[in-house]
């Protein structure tokens, strides 16, 4: 019983569950990376460039694999190019395309953005990166020892902070101020971000559910129906999509995997192995029709038999017949 009220309480919260295991994912890959990748340069100008780098390209990287392997990226490329109706093109066909478009922009972003942001957020919380980026500009003018120097100097000096090997022994306790004051700036605004998403989503998601014309138990019922045809589709498609091919196969080979009492089999010409060796892409025959594979293609194409040869099933050892397989 408990395990089912854990499973029926899981249960419609996916998204939940998938931005969690990212955030987590994240979080444990931005700590290997930093632990063993970073290395501040300690050089002025090098330092604002690494620690930038070090902060926004993992993010912008995360970002981009969040997008391509959002499923409805491309469900959104691909039916942006079908042709509509004259009926499709008036003006409230064509507002409700745009909100509908908006709408599977704002899942897509939503999704994608829960990687980046964590970086973004335990970056700044850790303030190695922020405090190598910042650290030549920091402001030092309430210590006396800077005052004789020019401004080229305090940058190097500054700029090696991070670096306690170069720092000299009379700066040791001013580093130490420094990078505290540092560090205090790179966990506040870490904070700031984290505050500013979690309102700003929970500001999003309340106007979704005001503005959703479905009641709280039909939007449930509607999330439920939707992750179950998506499965029950995924499931009928790979076996209609097995019995496709096993039907384009048996007419090449003259047998499918799985048949029983094989008395013939097809001796492919050459020709018809030059027809479905190499690549190719998805071939339009129609306007409602086209071909997967070049197997497929030939197979509607071929009208002739080819040539069949008897063979003796006693002959095959029993381990090399094709077994049926099991429904």
């Amino acid at each position: 019983m408990a395990i089912d009220s854990v499973i029926a309480f899981l249960k419609g919260k996916e998204t939940f569950i998938f931005n969690a295991l990212v955030a987590l994912l994240t979080l444990g890959g931005q700590q290997l990376f930093s632990s063993f990748a970073f290395s501040c340069p300690c050089s002025p100008g090098k330092n604002v460039r690494y620690g930038l780098a070090f902060v926004g390209v993992p993010a912008l990287i995360l970002l981009t694999v969040g997008i391509v392997l959002n499923d409805n990226t491309w469900r959104l490329f691909t039916g942006s190019t079908y042709d509509f109706s004259v009926q499709e093109r008036s003006r409230r066909s064509r507002l409700m395309k745009y909100k509908l478009i908006c709408f599977v922009l704002g899942k897509i972003t939503s999704r994608a953005v829960v990687a980046p942001i964590t970086w973004l957020a335990v970056t700044l919380l850790n303030g190695s990166y922020y405090s190598c980026a910042v650290s030549e500009f920091a402001n030092v003018d309430r210590y006396a020892i800077f005052d004789n120097l020019s401004a080229d100097s305090r940058k190097i000096i500054l700029a090696q902070f991070p670096c306690a090997q170069l720092v000299a022994s009379n700066f040791s306790n001013i580093r130490e101020e420094v990078l505290l004051e540092l560090k205090y700036e790179s966990q506040i605004s870490g904070w700031v971000l984290i505050a500013f998403v979690t309102v700003f989503f929970f500001i999003t998601l309340c106007i979704a559910r005001c503005c959703s014309p479905l009641a709280y138990l039909q939007l449930r019922y509607w999330t439920s129906y939707v992750n179950n045809e998506q499965t029950l589709f995924e499931q009928a498609a790979d076996q209609h999509s097995k019995a496709y091919a096993m039907q384009n196969i048996k007419k090449f080979l003259g047998f499918s995997p799985g048949s029983k009492n094989i008395t013939e089999i097809r001796i492919p010409s050459r020709m018809d192995w030059r027809s479905i060796s190499g690549l190719d892409l998805l071939k339009v025959v129609s306007q409602d029709h086209c071909h997967y594979s070049l197997l497929q293609a030939w197979a509607e194409e071929n009208l002739s038999e080819g040539k069949f040869i008897p063979i003796d099933v006693g002959q095959i050892p029993v381990a090399q017949l094709p077994q049926a397989e099991s429904s």
